[in-house]
């Protein structure tokens, strides 16, 4: 904030109350400000103070360092003309989605990085700030590496100075504030005369920019002459202007397989709000559909109100959800918003909206580029260095790919719906801030429980009974690179300290390398997923924190071997070629 020199004002109107009474005349103009540079280097009283300079850390390289650019590419040989002219207007709509999500992180981000450029900051800085979508470090528990501010655990979604304690006041004094304040789509704002709260729709805030994306999609619209994915986004569009995403997230679950193009884009995820867990970030996945790995993997849907049945849970915790669960494999071509801060996303399963999954269920969609990057640029190189030489044969891509399908399969079983105190809820308004952490540790869990399901049906190979704990050691050491207060992170170490003290894990002292004992790994992983799936059925606020408590932390040994991965990118640093393709479409 720029501070205002008021001596000069006072000392005139000082000497006018001396002089006594004048006549009225018209006040002589102030004269103008003067930087430093154009008044003999001195300074005046109107004198603009120049702003301090930004400083930033000094191992900023060595953090760049950790992400591998890595060229995300693909074949446009066999995408047609239509096909093309439509991702242009999507990579376009992407863009804008991108500046929303920057202003979702913090208000003041494009001002921030706006002077880091006028200061003539290192390029590695204004990298990294673009990596983590602003001053703080996403690996580091969000703690500044430019400047000292703290980031707010509400991010941009609240007011910076509000409190949990505040927030739930409010309302519960205001019980009328409660379901828009809740929801996935609206800001709270507080006024500057009254101090009172209120809600700002998604729709009002970033009114502008979602206009320009809401055009962009329906010129996308216009374009394609795919009936699906001509529906999807023109309610989508709509939908960025209405605020309301029902219809439109039905539309993208029901985009057949034969679509040109699979993509998603609009306010998902709640990470990001990790004061409340309630506010959802603008992201934009752009992708091409992988026809035949989907068809291969589509066939395990047809066990999924088996496998969901058979899950360790009373049958009055489980949510009846749509029968359908389709699945698809594509290739990545552009990402923007949240999914691309940081860590890139592998797969993901969406909508998040329960009554949406409820009469369509979910779709999970994996990123096949992107994970054969994270394999072998990340996963092995850490697997070699601390997961057990008997291990490393059962560590295949495609033990790996299961394992990240089956974690997205996950996210839509178990508790959705649930009853408290007499109230009908969601497990992530009930769990709060705590929810993605149980989610994510949910998901890990019951996947691999999914998974000797299928094995056992003879869904899966038999030899995954044994790869599918090697590969899911390895991730654990890939995840917990992350950041230990970032989600997947604090589920891991939750799920890894639990089937550590199970006996499930073990680690060598004299190689420091760590194994799986097959037997205890999956009776463990058992128990661990009716732990899970019962604290999320009851709403149960006190025992997720408990978990949390006991298992999200990582021992003095943990860290010792993590240490030794020094040298190893944490993850890559996507560079999308269609950005340069585009230039040559015609």
């Amino acid at each position: 904030m720029r501070k205002t020199n008021t001596l000069l004002s006072i000392l005139t109107l000082l000497a006018l109350g001396c002089a006594g009474p004048q006549k009225q005349s018209k006040p002589a103009p102030k004269p103008a400000a003067k930087a430093p540079a154009e008044n003999g280097g001195k300074r005046t009283a109107a004198t603009p103070a120049p702003k301090p300079k930004l400083t930033f850390a000094a191992d900023i390289a060595e953090r760049l360092a950790q992400f591998s650019p890595t060229d995300i590419d693909f074949d446009d040989k066999n995408v047609s003309a239509e096909t093309r002219k439509v991702l242009v207007k999507l990579v376009q709509a992407a863009r804008v989605i991108d500046q929303i999500f920057l202003d979702q992180v913090s208000s003041n981000n494009r001002t921030l990085r706006a002077r880091l450029v006028a200061q003539k900051a290192p390029q590695p800085v204004l990298d990294y700030f673009d990596i983590m979508y602003g001053p703080w470090d996403r690996l580091k528990g969000d703690k500044p590496f430019i400047g000292t501010t703290a980031k707010p655990k509400g991010a941009g979604y609240y007011p910076i100075d509000i409190s949990k304690a505040e927030l739930e006041k409010w309302i519960a004094t205001h019980p009328d504030d409660a379901k828009a304040f809740k929801g996935y789509f609206t800001l709270v704002r507080r006024d500057a005369a009254t101090k009172a709260l209120r809600a700002l729709p998604y729709a009002s805030a970033f009114k502008s920019r979602l206009a320009a994306a809401a055009k962009l999609l329906e010129q996308a619209a216009a374009l394609t002459s795919h009936a699906g994915l001509k529906k999807y986004l023109s309610t989508r569009a709509k939908a960025l202007l209405s605020n309301d995403y029902y219809e439109s997230d039905i539309a993208w679950v029901e985009l057949g397989p034969d679509s040109p193009i699979e993509v998603v884009i609009g306010p998902y995820e709640v990470y990001e709000d990790k004061l409340m867990g309630w506010k959802a970030a603008f992201e934009a996945y752009i992708n091409l559909p992988d026809r035949v790995y989907s068809k291969r993997l589509q066939k395990l849907a047809k066990y999924n109100k088996g496998a969901e049945a058979a899950l360790p849970l009373p049958r009055k915790y489980k949510t009846r959800r749509g029968t359908r669960s389709p699945i698809r494999v594509v290739v990545q071509v552009f990402t923007a918003g949240d999914t691309r801060a940081a860590v890139q996303t592998a797969a993901f399963n969406l909508p998040n909206d329960e009554r949406v999954r409820a009469k369509v269920g979910s779709k999970k969609v994996l990123l096949k580029n992107i994970s054969e990057a994270k394999f072998n640029k990340v996963l092995i190189p850490i697997a070699k260095r601390v997961v057990a030489e008997k291990l490393q044969r059962h560590l295949t891509f495609d033990a790996y790919f299961t394992d990240i399908l089956l974690h997205e399969i996950a996210h839509g079983m178990g508790p959705g719906r649930i009853t408290v105190n007499g109230k009908k809820t969601t497990v992530n308004r009930a769990l709060k801030e705590l929810y993605s952490r149980i989610e994510e540790c949910k998901a890990d869990i019951v996947g691999l429980v999914n998974g000797a399901y299928l094995i056992k049906r003879g869904a899966l190979s038999k030899d995954l009974r044994v790869q599918l704990p090697a590969v899911y050691l390895a991730g654990v050491f890939r995840a917990l690179r992350f950041g230990t207060e970032e989600a997947h992170a604090r589920a891991v170490l939750l799920a890894f300290n639990y089937l550590a003290q199970a006996g499930a894990i073990t680690r060598d002292k004299k190689s420091g390398r760590y194994t799986v004992h097959n037997g205890k790994f999956w009776r463990a992983v058992r128990k661990l997923a009716r732990l899970l799936m019962m604290t999320q059925g009851k709403g149960d606020y006190d025992a997720a924190k408990k978990l949390l408590d006991k298992y999200g932390h990582a021992s003095a040994e943990l860290k010792a071997s993590l240490s030794k991965l020094a040298g190893i990118p944490v993850d890559i640093r996507p560079r999308y070629t269609i950005e340069r393709k585009m230039q040559g479409w015609k």
